[in-house]
């Protein structure tokens, strides 16, 4: 759905120059917002395709434009965002909360069953870019268009390099050096970085102090991780699980304990990335002035496991190395 403006917390100043954009009638044809993961990406896209599609749209038609837009049912907004997959995200009305761009066509190739934007999608998104307006203008979303394949890349390209007049696209990327750059240069970028906690609080004041404590210590300046571990108390209950296990890590002089604490990082997983984040600011709790040698091991460990490399054996490394 749709963010509402009073729902996005900080961010000010690429806000403000977003809308004096749109008072100036100095509006790109494509804009790139970039940042790490739950910084509020595509809570801002959204917002901004709100405040695009309502200009010229009467007083009296405003709330149900609106209320369309935040539906995903207007018909001059096109967003790809959850994608369907196979075995993780097969529900179809689920994905019709986030999507509105037609995605039979993966259900029926092996090929298309990951999070990945192919050539295919590209071509069902293109087969609506050029429908006719209702209003001044269209808004396309896009979320992590880092997720795109090479030829759905170039595809993508060549619609940036002609795009249908009155169009706008609002793209979203945590990884701005995997892009084409060819796509980058076509684009406005917008940078999002994290928050400093006096503007995420606004988001915790209806928990307790402890948790709101705990949620921004976590967070780290992204609003979006804030609201989802307010919002669900299981994934809270599971982050403080895996803050115990990352300071038993630190706390622990026994070679056989730290590998078993270190298992979570044998798999490519969500959870291993944020377990790590936990061993990061759990070495600064454990000791606010940590050895070089164990901050560097991290780091070292950080690296490796960004590439292909066995993720066990580096984490059986980290470990000796910590012990030694």
């Amino acid at each position: 759905m749709a963010a509402k403006a009073q729902e996005i917390v900080g961010h000010t100043v690429q806000r403000e120059e977003l809308s004096r954009d749109l008072s100036l009638g100095n509006v790109s044809h494509a804009y790139l917002f970039c940042g790490k993961r739950h910084l509020g990406k595509m809570a801002i896209a959204r917002w901004f395709a709100l405040e695009i599609l309502l200009q010229g749209v009467p007083p009296e038609e405003r709330a149900r434009a609106q209320g369309q837009i935040e539906r995903l049912v207007h018909p001059d907004l096109l967003i790809l965002d959850q994608l369907w997959i196979e075995d993780l995200c097969e529900d179809w009305e689920l994905i019709s909360k986030f999507s509105n761009v037609s995605q039979q066509h993966r259900a029926k190739k092996p090929a298309a069953k990951t999070d990945t934007i192919s050539i295919d999608d590209i071509r069902m998104l293109q087969e609506r870019l050029y429908e006719t307006g209702t209003g001044l203008w269209r808004c396309c979303i896009i979320r992590s268009i880092e997720r795109m394949q090479d030829p759905a890349a170039n595809a993508f390209l060549k619609i940036l390099e002609e795009p249908p007049p009155g169009l706008v696209f609002l793209l979203t990327t945590q990884a701005l050096g995997a892009l084409l750059p060819t796509v980058v240069s076509r684009t406005r970028k917008v940078m999002l970085r994290p928050l400093p906690r006096p503007e995420m609080l606004p988001l915790l004041t209806d928990i307790s102090p402890d948790d709101a404590q705990f949620i921004l210590h976590v967070a780290q300046g992204a609003p979006g991780w804030a609201v989802r571990l307010r919002d669900d108390s299981d994934a809270l209950r599971e982050q403080r699980l895996m803050h115990a296990q990352a300071q038993a890590f630190w706390q622990s002089h026994s070679p056989r304990e730290r590998l078993q604490i270190l298992a979570p990082l044998h798999k490519r997983d969500e959870y291993a990335e944020q377990f790590l984040t936990h061993l990061a600011l759990t070495l600064r709790e454990h000791m606010p002035q940590a050895p070089l040698e164990q901050v560097h091991a991290l780091s070292a460990l950080a690296d490796g496991l960004k590439t292909n490399a066995h993720r066990q054996i580096l984490a059986q490394q980290f470990a000796l190395a910590i012990g030694s």
